[in-house]
C-alpha cells in the first residue's frame, strides 16, 4: 500500500515505516502529523486518485528531527567587468516517519 501525498507545495510518494526529508515543518521534534492532502491511493492494486484529493484518506506521520542540508555555494560573475558575488545556501529540512495509511 503506498499513497501519493502533498507535503509543503511537493508530491512525495510514501509507505509505512518510509521516512521522507520535506521542507521544515512548524511542529516539534516527536510531535505526531496528519497529512490530509492525499493526491493518489494505491491498496494492493486498486487505484483510488483525488478529484483533487481522495475523500477520507489521511497520513500520519510523526517528526522526528529538524535539520540542515549541505551547503550550496551560488557564484556569480560577469567577464571582464570586475563583478563577483558569492554567497552561500543551507536549506532547513524536517525528517519525518510515515506511521499508517488510512483509506
Amino acid at each position: 500500500m503506498f499513497a501519493i501525498v502533498e507535503i509543503a507545495g511537493q508530491q512525495f510518494k510514501v509507505e509505512k515505516d518510509q521516512t521522507v526529508y520535506v521542507h521544515r515543518m512548524p511542529e516539534a521534534e516527536g510531535a505526531s502529523v496528519e497529512l490530509s492532502n492525499v493526491l493518489l491511493l494505491n491498496n494492493n492494486g486498486s487505484i483510488q486518485v483525488g478529484a483533487p484529493v481522495v475523500a477520507g484518506a489521511k497520513v500520519k506521520a510523526t517528526v522526528i528531527s529538524h535539520l540542515k542540508g549541505d551547503k550550496v555555494i551560488v557564484f556569480k560573475k560577469k567577464r571582464r567587468k570586475g563583478y563577483r558575488k558569492k554567497n552561500g545556501h543551507r536549506q532547513s529540512f524536517t525528517k519525518i516517519k510515515i506511521d499508517s495509511i488510512h483509506a
